[in-house]
């Protein structure tokens, strides 16, 4: 266990694309990683609304120029209310050039994507790869032991936690989760059309969640279709041709005839929140530190951020010979994370609870606010800014 070549500064466990970003951000910063992760071919079809910074971590990282060709941008949000309630939202359009910028980010399938992280990951000198998965991860003194399935052992100061929900790294930590399961289910899966979709992405706000259609390139698009569970099971079940009129229903035909693609997808949809982001040399990034539902592309967007302040915090510590997972970092890691996790999940979770919530009072509030703002211009643009960038991270 004392083996130099089996010793590092830090240790990321799990292989999605927190996990490898995290672990790509950590080399560049300075640190000696292992990436502890099996390489699978990445069979589902889902994409991800990648927004302002998380483009701009990317770019930093030499990831964004080798998957940007595939990727549509996201040039106006439109909100719907597509509720049929007495008192209903007026629409709300949110324009990136009102803010100055191209685009808001940039919708991309998760394939791509991975294929450009594992191409980068791979030609970093200080990342040493393990084709494997964490067996066992034991909290030492001065640093943290890991055991992978297939009997390799490896010692690291530092181990970042991207192992997902059921997150090994969370539990070696002690570290606890409050979790409520909500009674929605998400259906994902893309569809061509027969109009332009125009870089135009459009929510539909329906009393059991929303309905999101996101550009892909082409006249193509993501959706991520909320009900509630029994309805988006029988929804997956339909056939290809039943689900597209299904679809193009809801779309109010807005982007004409829909043709559904192969593979469908369903996620339970939950609130999972750790007590603390790092603790005892371990930093919990992804999905082991923030579950949310699908609204305002948050998800990823939230792993990215993580996997940034994980890698500059470790990198300084490590440039001033300190210690990468210390306390102190740790500490400063949550400190950091806190604020963005929290503020992010509570604003999902009031939106998703304002759609689901048909108490007749509780209507017109949410019609006015929706029309303050949209109508008002300066509170229009500061949620535009904060949607994209928290102020404190600006």
């Amino acid at each position: 266990m004392t083996d130099a070549s089996t010793h590092f500064d830090a240790a990321v466990i799990g292989g999605g694309p927190a996990g490898l970003a995290a672990a790509i951000a950590l080399a560049q910063a300075g640190a000696r990683t292992a990436l502890v992760a099996r390489r699978l071919p990445y069979a589902d079809n889902r994409t991800t609304a990648l927004l302002g910074a998380s483009v701009d971590l990317l770019e930093s990282l030499d990831i964004w120029p080798r998957c940007r060709d595939k990727a549509a941008a996201l040039e106006v949000m439109r909100l719907v209310d597509d509720t049929g309630r007495l008192f209903r939202s007026p629409e709300v359009r949110f324009s990136c050039h009102e803010i100055g910028l191209d685009a808001f980010g940039y919708n991309i399938d998760n394939r791509s994507l991975m294929l450009a992280l594992e191409e980068r990951a791979a030609e970093l000198s200080g990342i040493v790869r393990f084709d494997d998965e964490a067996e066992s991860v034991v909290i030492e003194a001065d640093d943290v032991a890991i055991r992978t399935a297939s009997a390799q052992f490896l010692t690291a100061q530092l181990v970042v936690g991207a192992d997902g929900r059921h997150s090994l790294c969370r539990e070696a930590a002690g570290i606890t989760v409050a979790r409520r399961e909500l009674a929605q289910t998400a259906l994902t899966f893309n569809v061509g059309h027969g109009r332009p979709h125009r870089n135009v992405s459009t929510e539909f706000h329906t009393p059991h969640g929303p309905c999101v259609f996101v550009p892909l390139p082409g006249d193509r698009s993501s959706i991520v279709w909320v009900s509630a569970p029994a309805e988006a099971e029988r929804l997956r079940g339909l056939s290809d041709e039943e689900l597209s009129a299904a679809i193009e229903k809801q779309s109010h035909s807005i982007l004409g005839r829909m043709t559904v693609e192969p593979g469908r997808n369903l996620f339970p949809l939950a609130i999972e929140r750790p007590k603390s982001f790092g603790r005892d040399r371990i930093a919990l990034v992804g999905e082991a530190a923030h579950v949310v539902p699908p609204i305002g592309a948050q998800g990823l967007n939230l792993g990215l951020r993580d996997a940034a302040d994980i890698a500059r915090l470790a990198g300084e510590a490590i440039a001033a010979g300190q210690d990468p997972g210390a306390d102190v970092v740790l500490n400063r890691y949550d400190r950091a994370r806190r604020p963005d996790i929290l503020s992010r999940t509570f604003a999902i979770d009031i939106a998703n609870r304002s759609l689901l919530n048909d108490f007749l009072p509780l209507q017109p509030v949410r019609a006015v606010g929706m029309h303050l703002l949209g109508a008002i211009g300066p509170l229009r643009r500061f949620a535009m800014r904060e949607g994209l960038t928290p102020t404190w991270r600006r």
